[in-house]
Formats: C-alpha cells, structure tokens, sequence
C-alpha cells in the first residue's frame, strides 16, 4: 500500500465528527502542555478503502498526533481517535505501519512508539460467535488473538495491543436523525420514567457561562471524590471552555450544560460538537436529592440541544464493554444504554514502536495502570 505522509498546520485538519481529530482539539492540547503535529495522508485510487473520508484522488485524509513526554526525556506519539480512514478489515494493520514508518521520519530521535487510540469498530463486534444466546457481546480474544490479526501481511509484525485505553473504546451512539417522541420510545421504561419524573419535580436544563464554572466544578469535584478517581483542577475545564478554533477548517464547540432546581445545580456536564456528532465530554452529578432524578434530565437536555443545534448523532462515551457488574464502568453501561441507540466497540489503543528496548520498558511499567485519560 502507498502512502505518503506530510507535515501540514493544524489550522488545516479537516472538518470531520470525531472531535479529538480536529484542529479544536489540537489548539486545546496545546493549551493543556502538550505539542501537537498534524499530516496529510496521501494515496492514489485504491480499493483497500471503503465508506471512508477518501475520495478518488490524493491528500483526503489526515490524523492529528499529541506529543507527550513518559519521562526520562522520552516521548510517545498519540493519535486519538485516529487514523480515521478505515482500511478493509485485512489491510488495517499493513495501513498502520505504512503510515507508521513514514511518522518515524517527522518524530524525535527520543520518541519510544506511536499510539493509536483506534475509532475503528473491532472485527469481532461483526462475529456472531462472540455474542451471547441473547445478543450480548462478549468482548474480544486475548491480546495475542488480536495481534495475529492485527499483524496479517505485515512486514514488521510490530503492532502490539497497549496495556489500557486512554479514550473509552466502547460507547452509545444515538441516531439524532429521528423526532423526539421516537428518541424516547426506543429508551428503556425506566429511563423514559426518570426524564418524566424530573420534569414533573421542576429539574430545568440550560446552558451557563463561564462565571458558573463553580458550580460545576463543585458536582465534579464530589464526584470524582466520591468515586476515588483521580481528578482535573478548575484551570483544566477553564481551557476546554475558552478554547476557540473559529479561524481553522475544523471548529468545535463545548457547551456547559446545569441541570437545576430553584437555582441549585444537581448534575452537570461538558457537551462538545464537531460536525454533526455531538459528545458527551465531562459529566458530574450532586450525591443529594437523587429522587430527582437530575443526570436523567441532563442527558435528555444535552439530547434536545444536540439536535436543535443541528448534530445527527450523540456520543455517550463511554460504557463498559460488557455487562459485567465487577466491571467499573458498569453503572455507566446500565445508565446509558437506558437511552437506547447503538452500543459501539472500538478497537482501542495499538502501539507502534519505534524504540523497541525503550518500549518495552515504558510497556512494563505501564502493564501496573489502567483506566480511561480523555486524550
């Protein structure tokens, strides 16, 4: 496969749904310490593609890569949620080096690998033998399956399945693309109870600006406190609010959304858009007054805004990958498919590396943590 590679500004990345492949998002990783490079992905008329970003001819595609330091003065080159071009399933690993080997050329003698942080569905959500009696995914092979497939055809055999995902790989996505009374008879009874019984307790939705960042740093802050997660500061969401990127080819938008009553504020979150998907970003909510039901009026604020401002789809980011009630992520898995729409698994995160003795340091250290980073 033929590829080239070139640098470009990131002003220049085009337009695109996925949020983290946009030019916002490089201007906010920079806000945020970390430097960010963007490249042209170029190819001649190929059938190795299908239902993708490319067109017949040349330089439609691109990834935008954060540099970020791992200690030491080493580095690894992430690329969240991308390439987003989707080779067929056999050529995705032989697609990646190709790309992977030309980076090596425009990235620091001292970074160790290239991550790619993989919007691309894995192959086996498509196998029914990877389903339960009753539908429900059961997840992929080990790590070593994976990497057979992923390495077909390679001449490296250098893709490694990464310890952890740092964006969520299995999510919701809802179709926007319907009339509300449909969005709300495709949830399940419970939820669409919840909506109703919010309203019925004067639980409102607005948008709030940037004086009210306290009060959604309090309900953030109780609740990464009460989860015993680690947690962003103030100064953090301050930059994801004020960062701007109307003069580039691929603009986004970050809402706050507040979920109240008589002016007190019991859920809230982040809601980002980048073409026509909206996502959901940073959610917290209030431990106080859960009979109010405020997270599931927030949701179906966020929802209704989505659409009014023109999104097709809305990303729940993040949900466990099965129902697996050991796993931590399972009460969001029980909350956001109560909505409805489609559960997506994505392949999550492949290491490319460059520096294979230096890699395999940094991966055993790794092996120890896990969890989700919102790269």
């Amino acid at each position: 496969m033929n590829v080239d590679v070139e640098p470009k500004p990131t002003r220049e990345i085009i337009p695109t749904n996925v949020l983290q492949q946009t030019a916002f998002w490089a201007r906010l990783k920079n806000k945020q310490g970390w430097g960010t490079h963007a490249f042209d992905l170029s190819l001649g008329k190929s059938e190795a593609f299908s239902g993708t970003r490319f067109g017949k001819h040349e330089r439609e595609g691109d990834i935008l890569i954060t540099l970020r330091a791992i200690g030491g003065g080493r580095y690894m080159a992430y690329v969240p949620f991308g390439p987003e071009q989707l080779p067929d399933e056999e050529r995705r690993g032989i697609w990646l080096e190709e790309i992977s080997e030309q980076l090596r050329n425009f990235l620091p003698e001292d970074c160790l690998f290239i991550r790619y942080d993989l919007c691309w569905e894995s192959p086996w959500a498509r196998e029914d033998e990877y389903f339960s009696e009753d539908g429900i995914w059961l997840g992929p092979p080990d790590a070593y399956v994976q990497e057979m497939r992923m390495n077909f055809d390679t001449r490296n055999f250098n893709l490694r399945k990464a310890p952890s995902d740092m964006l969520p790989a299995h999510t919701v996505m809802l179709d926007l693309d319907k009339e509300e009374d449909t969005l709300l008879s495709e949830m399940k009874s419970k939820t669409r109870y919840n909506i109703r019984l919010s309203q019925r307790k004067g639980v409102e939705v607005r948008r709030a600006g940037m004086d009210e960042l306290d009060k959604w740093f309090r309900l953030y802050d109780e609740t990464y406190s009460r989860n015993r997660l680690a947690a962003n500061d103030l100064s953090f969401f301050k930059q994801v609010f004020q960062t701007r990127a109307d003069d580039t080819d691929s603009p986004g938008e970050v809402d706050l959304l507040l979920a109240e009553k008589d002016g007190e504020a019991f859920a809230g979150m982040f809601l980002a858009r980048s073409g026509e998907r909206a996502t959901y970003l940073y959610g917290a909510s209030s431990g106080q007054h859960r009979d109010l039901q405020a997270s599931h009026a927030l949701q179906w604020g966020a929802i209704r805004h989505s659409k009014e401002a023109g999104c097709k789809e809305y990303d729940m980011f993040g949900i466990s990958p099965t129902p697996d009630p050991e796993h931590p992520m399972y009460g969001l898995y029980r909350f956001k498919t109560g909505f409805g729409g489609t559960k997506i698994h994505r392949q999550g995160c492949w290491d490319y590396s460059l520096d294979e003795e230096g890699y395999e340091q940094y991966r055993l250290a790794e092996m120890n943590a896990t969890g989700y980073h919102l790269g």
